[in-house]
């Protein structure tokens, strides 16, 4: 069970700042006047105390506030360039920004929970003792925005009013931070404390990048305190290690609706997109993918883009499910976002009018910026996150550098893209969500798209998402579990978690039909793991609309599919009118290849997660049941068929 406010507040320790008094004594000794001005409007006591204590542990040489007016988001973008952390591109409204070679992704094995003794934590993460940190922010943090300016900002996670939206302060001395929280967050300095009031609580960040050299790298440390829901950053500019509004309070709210909004709230690492059916209809999805896997092209092939990463979910009074994406803008990996398959993206990173920061891409001699898979021509030479960089560079170990890093960002204002659904985004309701899916990256096993039977099944596909590592996580290798694809941000023990699922989607709150469907997703099958006859993945990247749009039909009653023990499967009959509207013709055999079950397959995943999920305690028996029930299933499915089933067997 989580308990908050439980050992000692690291801030306070440290910054040894432990009343409003004391508080307001040092803001007025190290604010000047048009800031202390700014900051007297919150009046949230333990804010200012906590501010302040970052004001004494850092020592900055100024502070400044960010009220969010456009004259104060205008100074933190010339700061930033002044600074020398962005630069002006060609395009107007185009800046880049450069992350250290060795700070390109998450750090994960610097990333860590802040515990207590004796406190149970999820086996999937890394955790330090409330001790052990605070030695480490007396050792790094003590002075380290020395000759810096701290800037403060104040946003809200999610529209202002929505039922699952948290207030939160990002405390920075990087200007490409604050320029980034301001493209990503909603800045609610004027309801600042009026949404502490409602919510209850609020989340402090607190973030220096140091002298940014390579050799900090090393010392670098993501902290998240989970009892006080504060995070701390050093030595790191990636926007995943310090923009903590993001997946560091993205970890809080798990713990908090895992352990206090049970049955009521969830915090998933999903998009939110709407697609547009027969008679115009909207039916709005909600669906998990671990980064890399294609989650933010799967939620723009949407008719009504909401959200690509985050999402927070509740049930209605009306009994629906409903859904707000915590951020307004997107931090999109630009790896193979190109034209044919990105074209609303595209209309923004390539046309005019829209504010885009760009990270660790290629700049070419006309600074225009490019990337690994954009279907342009390439340029030459160029600069790029390792410096000057020309076509066949190595870097120090021999490894060929490529025009931009796996792992390229672009930040910009999710309303910039045409398909963007802004009123429902940014409506406190929230969008009403009837279909969830999960998908991983998996090449021979699971067909591209399948429905749970029940609320159970639907969780242990969420529970079950298995993906290969990738470029988003610095030091990960192989192919993992990736549980919800949120087991990297869940603290406390995966066994409460799961619980809250189980509890969540069979509750008895849902109507008849708000329930949602709940289905997996595959993207990955490639032809030589299904015997096809040419290589690489068994499909394109635009079909997901076809499994997008059957998905949308079969919530509806519009279709049926086949029921096998896996779940329903769609029918040949039922897909291929959908591959139709785009434009594309589908082969039988296509869909005997993608659809049939690879029974050995399946049991070995099953077998995988029933030996992995064994070793954790206190795992709700509803997981092992359907785990048992399935292969019992495929294995007389195995009996009848053999091991490779054709899917108009069981029609």
């Amino acid at each position: 069970m989580l308990e908050l406010k439980k050992g000692d507040d690291i801030l306070a320790v440290v910054g040894d700042i432990r009343s409003l008094d004391a508080a307001k004594v040092l803001l007025s000794e190290r604010l000047d006047a048009t800031n202390l001005a700014k900051l007297e409007l919150i009046k949230t006591e333990d804010a200012l105390v906590k501010i302040a204590n970052a004001i004494s542990i850092c020592n900055p040489e100024s502070v400044f506030i960010d009220s969010g007016s456009n004259a104060d988001v205008e100074w933190i973008k010339e700061y930033s360039l002044t600074k020398g952390e962005e630069r002006k591109l060609a395009k107007p409204g185009h800046t880049i920004h450069f992350d250290l070679p060795e700070d390109q992704a998450r750090l994960v094995n610097q990333t860590y929970y802040i515990i207590n003794e004796g406190e149970k934590m999820s086996s999937l993460a890394k955790s330090i003792l409330r001790s052990d940190a605070i030695e480490y922010v007396i050792k790094h943090m003590r002075g380290i925005m020395d000759s810096k300016v701290m800037m403060v900002g104040f946003y809200s996670r999610g529209p202002i009013g929505a039922e699952a939206a948290q207030p939160a302060i990002e405390i920075s001395s990087s200007a490409y931070v604050m320029h980034s929280a301001e493209l990503l967050y909603r800045n609610c300095y004027s309801q600042f404390d009026a949404e502490v009031a409602r919510v209850g609580l609020f989340y402090t960040n607190l973030h220096s990048e140091g002298p940014n050299r390579p050799e900090d790298v090393p010392n670098a440390r993501i902290f998240m305190d989970r009892s006080w829901q504060t995070t701390f950053s050093t030595f790191c500019t990636y926007a995943g290690n310090t923009l903590l509004l993001k997946k560091g309070n993205h970890r809080f709210f798990v713990d908090y609706t895992t352990y206090f909004k049970v049955e009521e709230q969830l915090s998933e690492h999903m998009f939110i997109t709407g697609l547009t059916g027969p008679g115009g209809r909207k039916t709005f999805f909600a669906g998990a993918a671990p980064s890399g896997c294609g989650k933010t092209t799967t939620a723009m092939v949407g008719t009504d883009f909401v959200g690509d990463d985050l999402a927070q979910l509740w049930i209605a009074k009306d009994g629906t499910l409903r859904a707000i994406n915590p951020e307004k803008g997107i931090f999109g990996i630009v790896e193979d976002v190109n034209l044919e398959g990105d074209p609303y993206l595209m209309d923004c990173l390539r046309g005019d009018g829209t504010e885009v920061i760009w990270s660790n891409v290629l700049v070419d001699e006309n600074d225009v910026p490019h990337w690994v898979g954009h279907g342009e021509t390439a340029p030459q030479r160029g600069s790029n996150f390792m410096g000057e960089w020309y076509e066949g560079k190595v870097d120090h170990e021999g490894n060929v550098v490529p025009m931009s890093h796996k792992n390229s960002r672009c930040t910009l204002l999710a309303s910039a893209i045409a398909n963007h659904a802004t009123q429902v985004a940014e409506d406190p309701q929230g969008a009403p969500v009837k279909v969830l899916t999960y998908s991983g990256r998996d090449s021979d096993t699971m067909p591209p798209v399948w429905v749970a039977k029940t609320a159970d099944e639907g969780v242990v596909i969420g529970a079950s998402i298995v993906s290969k590592a990738t470029a988003t996580e610095v030091g990960a290798t192989g192919v993992r579990r990736q549980p919800w694809a949120n087991a990297p941000f869940i603290p406390g023990a995966l066994a409460d978690y799961m619980k809250a699922q189980f509890i969540f989607f069979n509750s008895t709150k849902f109507s008849k039909v708000g329930k949602p469907v709940m289905a997996g997703l595959n993207y990955f099958l490639t032809h030589e793991n299904r015997n096809g006859p040419g290589k690489g993945l068994l499909g394109e990247k635009k079909d997901v609309k076809v499994w997008l749009g059957w998905l949308e039909q079969y919530a509806h009653g519009d279709v049926q599919g086949i029921s096998t023990p896996i779940g329903i499967l769609p029918r040949y009959s039922e897909l291929q009118p959908l591959f139709q509207t785009l434009g594309k013709e589908y082969p039988k055999s296509l869909y005997d290849m993608q659809f049939a079950l690879y029974v050995d397959k399946i049991i070995d995943r099953i077998d995988m997660q029933r030996e992995a999920y064994s070793k954790e305690a206190d795992i709700p028996n509803q997981l092992f049941e359907v785990y048992s029930r399935q292969k019992a299933e495929l294995t007389l499915l195995r009996e009848k068929f053999g091991s490779i089933v054709a899917i108009d067997l069981l029609a």
